[in-house]
């Protein structure tokens, strides 16, 4: 046990298995108190409370929480049970996720986008929402989300990718909310060995698009062989420190020992026209040879037999 978050207390959404887990024990590791959390327990596996006897018996202290924190009462618990048995808050992982439907846009439907907008955007959503109060009035706090590197736009995954998406979006402005109050949110994409990644269903799916032009080889590959959930922990847990103190709104991606961090979106070329409005004449020749100097297509028209 080290003790570089001694004396902190956190909740970690999703922990009973695979990369929650990982983080879960390892901010455990470096002294924190742990609220672990999934749905429901397991028949089988590992789930909450197995996490929770884990870090207890390397001498740490958990509490196993059961609860689909996409409801918003739901979480309100979830952040008070950590209140009501150490006393605060301190950090907020928001890793809980879940099985999403995979379809093209014009076959998603309604129940297919609700459910997976739920399980991950308004689920991180409800335990900030409930956490930011009371890391406000302590001056201090660490929100880490979970998004995917699908948040830069797949095929088939809509409702996935606008919740990926929509959790980067979330993070930049809860980092403005919260960064003078000394609370910081950040965001991590991770590509690690999860059960759901490498199940047969899944697999199945990633070898589809691959096989039809909607999937580079060099993502398929990463899919496909993915590191352990452990090597997602190190950066979660830096993130935690007070080292991080000044690293607010940015989003990383991890793959194994390969951690990166994306750009900040910045306007990249402009035209501007002194006098009046652009003609429709003048955008047509001047968009695609200035603006669009040196883009592709991503999914350039198709002709179908």
């Amino acid at each position: 046990m080290n003790d570089r978050l001694k004396g902190k207390v956190a909740v970690v959404t999703g922990s009973g298995q695979g990369i929650g887990r990982a983080i879960a024990i390892a901010i455990a590791r470096e002294g924190a108190k742990v609220i672990t959390n999934n749905r429901q327990p397991a028949t089988s596996g590992s789930d909450a409370e197995t996490t929770a006897r884990e870090i207890m018996n390397m001498d740490g202290q958990a509490v196993p929480f059961f609860g689909d924190v996409s409801q918003f009462e739901i979480a309100q618990k979830l952040i008070q049970t950590a209140v009501n048995k150490f006393g605060r808050l301190d950090i907020l992982v928001n890793n809980a996720g879940g099985a999403d439907a995979h379809n093209m846009v014009w076959q998603m439907t309604e129940a297919e986008w609700d459910s997976t907008i739920n399980i991950h955007l308004k689920s991180s959503f409800n335990c900030i929402r409930h956490a930011s109060g009371l890391m406000r009035e302590q001056k201090w706090g660490r929100i880490v989300n979970a998004t995917s590197t699908a948040w830069l736009g797949n095929a088939a995954w809509c409702n996935y990718v606008a919740a990926m998406a929509g959790i980067v979006g979330l993070t930049r402005a809860v980092a403005r909310d919260m960064g003078r109050y000394g609370v910081t949110c950040n965001a991590y994409a991770p590509i690690a060995g999860t059960r759901r990644l490498l199940g047969e269903r899944n697999k199945s799916r990633l070898t589809k698009q691959y096989e039809t032009g909607l999937m580079s080889k060099e993502l398929y590959e990463k899919l496909t062989n993915p590191p352990a959930p452990e090597t997602v922990a190190p950066l979660i847990v830096y993130l935690c420190t007070e080292e991080a103190s000044n690293t607010n709104g940015q989003v990383f991606d991890i793959i194994g020992a390969n951690i990166a961090i994306y750009s900040e979106p910045v306007k990249k070329k402009a035209i501007l026209k002194e006098e009046g409005l652009w003609t429709v004449a003048e955008l047509a020749d001047l968009v695609p040879r200035v603006l669009l100097e040196g883009y592709q297509n991503p999914t350039p028209f198709q002709t179908f037999e």
